[in-house]
């Protein structure tokens, strides 16, 4: 047990050296090559953030974990919001811009609708058992594309270069860092996936639960240290697009990939976290669009964590 605790933990970290790595050495690669601060952040800098729930769901797909790989991406996106943004508006109250309000708000909660409706197939089709097929996972494949595509063409039409620190490398460190990242990636999550399955199995706690707290925690730990060092900075926005932005990714493109390479079968239990999901992109399109000013207020964010802490008392007493 204490074996699988320290692997597990040697695995976030692992995981998280690695998915810096890779962002840092790509970035580098990328300024060299020319492309837009703008574009590197939204593909490069976001797939990074994004990397280490994929690389787990992948691993825990390939491994037959079905259920990890659903309670991964409905923990990371109910901890996201309950959990970051939470603590992130007891820090500092989050004030959002209107394009964030009107698109990417409206946009996670539209995703987490549509897991529960591609997955309630007993429910709406009159099949014999729930699932989330190959087929369903290619179609999330593509509303990420659409997504990507038009923000890359917004942020474009806006004409503004935002400003972006990267690190500057020489091409063969560059190639040894991105090489370091891509082996951090996949030993952390090999580590991740294994030490996580062993001690369900000796605490008597489902993959399921699991996945829904001390993974997917350990995976969104890069969207929560961005958003505190940015409300730290009074960067509000930045945190708060962060976690959104991470949402529609984890939806979207890592629930498609890990779909399309190994179909989920859905128990009872997960349309619990659905629902949970759900429910929380809906309580922060009303805390947004509430009060005045479009701000996520110090009260708001108690009240958000003090839900996460609920859900996750429930989770592992019930």
């Amino acid at each position: 047990m204490i074996i699988d605790i320290l692997l597990l933990f040697a695995g976030f970290v692992a995981l998280i050296f690695g998915a810096n790595s890779l962002v840092d050495a790509a970035s580098s690669v990328a300024v060299k090559l020319g492309i837009p601060n703008i574009v590197i952040g939204l593909t490069i800098v976001a797939f990074g953030t994004s990397a280490p729930e994929l690389v787990v769901n992948l691993f825990a797909a390939i491994s037959g974990s079905t259920e990890m790989v659903l309670g991964n991406v409905l923990g990371s996106n109910i901890f996201n919001i309950l959990g970051i943004l939470g603590i992130s508006a007891i820090i500092y109250p989050l004030t959002v811009k209107t394009s964030t309000t009107w698109l990417e708000i409206p946009l996670s909660l539209l995703a987490a609708i549509c897991v529960l409706i591609i997955g309630a197939d007993m429910f709406l089709d009159g099949a014999t058992t729930n699932a989330i097929t190959r087929s369903e996972g290619i179609v999330l494949l593509l509303f990420f594309t659409i997504f990507l595509v038009y923000n890359l063409t917004v942020a474009k039409a806006g004409g503004e270069e935002e400003e972006m620190e990267t690190k500057s490398y020489t091409t063969g460190k560059a190639i040894l860092f991105i090489l370091l990242g891509l082996a951090g990636l996949i030993l952390g999550g090999r580590l991740i996936v294994d030490s996580a399955v062993s001690i369900a199995e000796v605490i008597g706690l489902s993959e399921r639960v699991i996945g829904l707290t001390v993974v997917s925690i350990g995976t969104s730990l890069p969207e929560l240290a961005t958003s505190i060092i940015a409300v730290r900075k009074k960067n509000v926005d930045i945190a708060i697009g962060n976690v959104v932005g991470s949402n529609i990714f984890n939806i979207f493109l890592i629930l498609g990939i890990s779909t399309t390479v190994a179909p989920l079968q859905l128990n009872d239990g997960a349309f619990f976290d659905i629902f949970v999901n759900i429910a929380a992109g809906l309580l922060l399109f009303i805390f947004i669009f509430t009060g005045k000013g479009r701000k996520l207020e110090r009260w708001e964010g108690i009240f958000l964590l003090g839900l996460y802490i609920a859900y996750v008392t429930y989770l592992v007493t019930a």
